[in-house]
Parts: C-alpha cells; structure tokens; sequence
C-alpha cells in the first residue's frame, strides 16, 4: 500500500474529541497519528459521523476543522481543512454545564449499550 500523504504524520497517544451539530453531539476519540495536514483517529464503536466535523484534542488546547477522508474498521482518516484553532478562552458556566451533561448522558448511554450487549 503506497502512503499518499504530502506530510509525515508523527505517531501520538492524544485523547480526542469530535464534535458536530453546532456543539450539540460530540464523543471522545484517539488521535493516533497527526501532522499539520492531518489525523488518523480510533473510534470507540462504529458511529455515523458526518463528513465534516471539529476535532478537539484538550492536550495540545487546540480544535482543528476536520473532514472525513477515509473510514476502515480500525479507525479513520481525517484532513484538517483549516490552521488549528485555540481553544475558546472563557466559556459560559451554562453552557459549559450542558455540555458537560450531555457528554454524560452520551457516556452513560453508551455504557447502557455495552452492559445490554453483554447480557
């Protein structure tokens, strides 16, 4: 298989964070290979993502604008399609909490799935 990328991408172990619908969905992910140009990103479960989206990654305190290249079973491909950006400086308590209770309500769903396939 031939590497088509115009940069090297380093290898990394970075926490990561794909959010989409104007902030309103968003899970976390692992960023598993990055360059400036681009990622390639392990998915917890087999999602419908759409074709563009935001890739937060809290380490680096930066949010890349993200479109979808590829997709495989082990994970995806992703293009940065803009400079990364940092992150907001100062977020409104509200807000913050909603959205720190929809990331909860999206884990514990999540969670709810995996002890009901278990079963």
């Amino acid at each position: 298989m031939t590497d088509q990328r115009r940069e090297t991408r380093q290898r990394v172990f970075l926490k990561g964070r794909i959010v989409f619908n104007n902030g309103s969905s968003s899970f976390d992910c692992l960023v598993r290979d990055l360059s400036s140009l681009g990622a390639r990103l392990i998915l917890s479960d087999a999602t419908t993502l759409p074709q563009v989206f935001d890739l937060y990654i809290p380490q680096k305190d930066r949010t890349y604008r993200a479109s979808l290249c590829w997709r495989r079973e082990d994970g995806i491909g992703v293009v940065f399609e803009e400079p990364a950006r940092a992150a907001p400086a100062a977020v409104d308590p509200e807000t913050a909490l909603r959205q720190r209770i929809a990331e909860l309500e999206a884990e514990n769903a999540a969670l709810r799935r995996l002890i009901a396939s278990a079963a």
